[in-house]
């Protein structure tokens, strides 16, 4: 074999061909979001406040000697204001996360992303982490120039402070959490005195630690990778669904220019392309190039073009929340308004109007006491000594108010008919304290003959002595045939 030949074939047997590996993953730069002023930053910021002062205040608030809102998992009982749930008022959690569905479709019809945008827990916190990063660090220069610095101690400083403010709000957002579940007045106590439990603990540091995480560095991630809403949003939207949108025909071709070359110089279009549409985003977008899954609909790049139309000399709009169909056909706001009415926000606001309408209708009904009767099993019907037919139920009556109650019992249905307690049951549901279940054997006595054979509707009528509230149960009286 000739020496080139015999090179050859050591090459191709000893060197491996190369392996392409594709990542499925991008990693994408640090956003270094700007600071921004306007119309929609305050009412970010009114939705930052509101939600936050719910969030941190109500545990904090009492109602008739017990905290305000409390999910109490050990008693099993849920407090929220006057009113009180018990695992059997399931159907009102339902009947919220239907409503809540219901509210997004309908607010997502109108105009887009407002949960998103203004009170999503994500968006909400995320603008508190970075206000206390801008407070810290300096603005988007200053902290781009801080991240590309040596470190030094003014870069140990500023970072740390960032670091321990984050994890404060954090730690005190666990706290708050968990000041929902376990009253927060022992709560925070327990903390201080080192006597927190490990389940108390537990949450309050996977709590605080996701809110550190997210806020503070996965941001816009969660926006765009981890939040199902992003990829469905297009489903609930249609040509008259208000949304931030550029003006592509009133701004293209861009192109930068002086102030006092006009709007329209050389053939350009309104966009000077000063890209700080681009640099005010939370998610790194350029509102530019359309509507994209990943735009929370925040309104941070029309303050930012307003503001810079506003120093050209321009009219503002040149981005803003309008609609495809107002954008397509040159609507003004008042032609877009009357599209809001069309059969979609009409058929989802007709069926939350009914929703919210019987659910606050059940709650301001909702009995605040439960009766349960069960039927003696073991006997259907028996004679007794005198003659007359007796029937036997077990009643179970359940107060479910803050103070002790007195009940009164009666029975319906059939004429004649007489209610006797057993021995054991003498003072029947007399004296029932907080939230007390107390189990009663009931006798019913009908004289023989009175009524036909066979199976009869008879009522138990308990009512409260107090809120003369009364609660009726239907039952049957067997009467045997001879």
């Amino acid at each position: 074999m000739s020496e080139t030949k015999r090179s050859a074939a050591v090459t191709e047997t000893t060197i491996p061909e190369r392996e392409v590996v594709l990542s499925l993953y991008k990693s994408d730069d640090k956003i270094y979001a700007r600071g921004v002023s306007g119309l929609y930053n305050r009412w970010r910021w009114v939705m930052v406040w509101a939600t936050q002062l719910f969030f941190y205040g109500v545990p904090w608030l009492q109602w008739s000697g017990r905290q305000a809102m409390l999910f109490d998992l050990d008693a099993k009982r849920f407090y929220i204001f006057g009113l009180i749930f018990h695992p059997q008022d399931l159907i009102y959690l339902s009947f919220l996360l239907i409503v809540s569905a219901l509210s997004l479709f309908l607010f997502t019809a109108i105009a887009g992303r407002l949960w998103c945008g203004y009170t999503c827990p994500q968006t909400v916190y995320t603008e508190i982490f970075m206000w206390m990063e801008q407070k810290i660090e300096g603005d988007r220069i200053a902290r781009m120039r801080l991240d590309d610095s040596k470190w030094n101690l003014n870069k140990i400083t500023r970072k740390s402070l960032k670091q321990f403010a984050w994890i404060t709000f954090g730690l005190w957002t666990g706290v708050t959490f968990v000041g929902y579940f376990t009253p927060i007045r022992e709560l925070v106590p327990s903390i201080v005195e080192m006597q927190l439990g490990g389940w108390e603990a537990f949450w309050i540091c996977f709590y605080g630690f996701a809110t550190y995480g997210n806020a503070g560095y996965m941001r816009e991630q969660v926006c765009k990778y981890m939040c199902p809403y992003a990829r469905f949003q297009s489903a609930m939207f249609d040509g008259d669904t208000m949304t931030v949108t550029y003006d592509e025909a009133r701004g293209e071709p861009r192109g930068s220019r002086s102030k006092k070359a006009g709007e329209n110089a050389n053939g350009l279009g309104s966009c000077i392309d000063c890209s700080i549409c681009v640099q005010v985003c939370p998610t790194g977008i350029d509102i530019r190039n359309g509507l994209q899954h990943e735009c929370i609909g925040c309104g941070a790049c029309i303050d930012a073009c307003d503001d810079v139309m506003d120093k050209m000399g321009y009219a503002k709009g040149l981005i803003k929340y309008t609609t495809q169909n107002g954008l397509d056909n040159r609507w003004n706001r008042q032609q877009m308004l009357r599209r809001l009415l069309r059969p979609r926000v009409l058929i989802y606001g007709a069926i939350l109007t009914i929703l919210t309408t019987g659910m606050a209708v059940s709650l301001y009904f909702k009995p605040e006491f439960r009766l349960d009767v069960l039927r003696d099993r073991a006997v259907m019907a028996r004679y007794t000594n005198d003659g007359k037919v007796e029937n036997v139920y077990n009643l179970k009556l359940e107060n479910d108010t803050e103070s002790e109650r007195d009940f009164d019992l009666k029975v319906t249905g059939l004429p004649d008919i007489a209610l006797h307690f057993s021995d054991e049951d003498a003072q029947g549901f007399k004296g029932l304290k907080p939230f007390e279940k107390r189990n009663v054997v009931v006798e019913l006595q009908l004289p023989d003959g009175a009524v036909s054979a066979g199976s009869h509707k008879v009522y138990f009528e308990v009512t409260d002595l107090y809120s003369k509230e009364t609660l009726k149960e239907k039952a049957v009286f067997i009467i045997p045939s001879n």
